[in-house]
């Protein structure tokens, strides 16, 4: 989904492109000119702080430091990450716990684990008490407070909200053209809308259509990614949580900005659109059987 060409079918003027890798997966930045070293040290540097603070499978980040207290604590999360803990109180919200990050365990017991064990213990998923955003943890500005350890998960909005980050960063630098594509999150800034394929989630390197993208986000979705086995993949429902969702298989969302986007494109799994109408937004999503749902403002085109 990274090839992407002016609406009037030109080419983008975006001749250079930084690709790195952070928080397990393939970066590309697009831009007029080659970004200085100085700014590539500091994208890199703005990716590892927050793997450090928010990754799951690092033995030395602040959400394995919570999820190994065994009688809980306060922890202080930066300053900077107020704008995620507010988008995920909306979303758990808006979607009645349907997205929750506090499904760490849940994916942990189904196989996705730090060490990648890929096997389920299905008893443990049966019986275990569940721990719930709105109730199990106790949140005062960017400061957390748990009775007990706590597996935080922020898959469903957090690489777009790096995204984000990344973008602040090259508009702090100077550099007011850009497009960033982490591997299906991407954030576009220029006057020129360009043009992006959503590729098929059950054909790699076919598209079910495009869409116009500018001055805003794409963020995609899919559950034939990361997946581990039969029916087993990273999106669950926060209600249910004992099996992966299996109701729709796809999801594109267009936002102003990358966080919201990404989060959005999570809760389409598990929520009808409608409940979603606190934030603004189009999409697109596919289902199990094939069927393409799309909202009425979606500014693209669509092939099936």
């Amino acid at each position: 989904m990274s090839a992407h060409v002016r609406t009037d079918g030109q080419p983008v003027n975006l001749e250079a492109t930084f690709r790195f890798q952070a928080i397990g997966t393939n970066w590309e930045i697009d831009t007029e000119q080659p970004i200085p070293e100085q700014v590539r040290h500091r994208i890199r540097s703005v990716t590892e702080d927050f793997d450090h603070v928010w990754s799951r499978f690092r033995a030395d980040s602040l959400v394995t430091r919570i999820a190994r207290a065994e009688g809980g604590g306060r922890f202080e999360f930066p300053a900077r990450d107020l704008a995620l803990f507010e988008l995920y109180d909306r979303l758990v919200a808006a979607t009645e716990g349907a997205v929750d990050p506090l499904i760490g365990r849940d994916l942990e017991l189904l196989g996705y684990d730090a060490r990648y064990s890929l096997v389920p213990d299905t008893a443990a998923l049966v019986h275990r008490r569940r721990d719930r955003w709105l109730s199990d943890i106790h949140r005062d500005g960017t400061t957390i407070a748990s009775d007990r350890p706590t597996v935080i998960d922020v898959g469903a909005a957090g690489k777009g909200y790096l995204v984000d980050l990344v973008s602040h960063t090259l508009t702090e630098e100077g550099i007011d053209r850009f497009f960033v594509d982490a591997s299906g999150d991407m954030r576009h800034r220029g006057a020129e809308a360009v043009r992006v394929g959503l590729e098929h989630p059950r054909a790699p390197g076919r598209v079910i259509g495009t869409v116009n993208l500018r001055d805003g986000s794409l963020c995609a979705s899919a559950t034939t990614r990361r997946t581990w086995g039969a029916g087993l993949h990273h999106v669950l429902d926060g209600r249910t949580r004992r099996r992966p969702v299996a109701d729709v298989v796809a999801t594109w969302v267009l936002a102003a900005d990358a966080a919201t986007a990404d989060g959005l494109a999570t809760a389409l799994f598990v929520s009808e659109p409608a409940s979603l109408r606190s934030f603004e937004f189009s999409w697109v999503r596919m289902l199990a059987d094939g069927r393409v749902q799309w909202s009425d403002n979606f500014d693209g085109h669509l092939f099936i």
